[in-house]
């Protein structure tokens, strides 16, 4: 299980509804909505989910 970096919802990485490679990384979305919300700025849901996994360390 993979985590959708634009609902946060969980998804099965075996069988994703939606996914998208981008940098050389697949990341995986919940619903075609969330994969075309991440396509729109892919950056702003890096950083957001670096700075929630930084968060969950501390």
């Amino acid at each position: 299980m993979v985590k959708d970096l634009v609902c946060g919802m969980m998804v099965d990485k075996a069988s994703p509804p939606a996914k998208t490679n981008y940098k050389g990384k697949e990341y995986y979305f919940c619903s075609k909505h969330c994969k075309e919300e991440f396509e729109k700025n892919p950056e702003q849901y890096l950083k957001k989910n670096e700075e929630g996994a930084g968060e969950e360390n501390s």
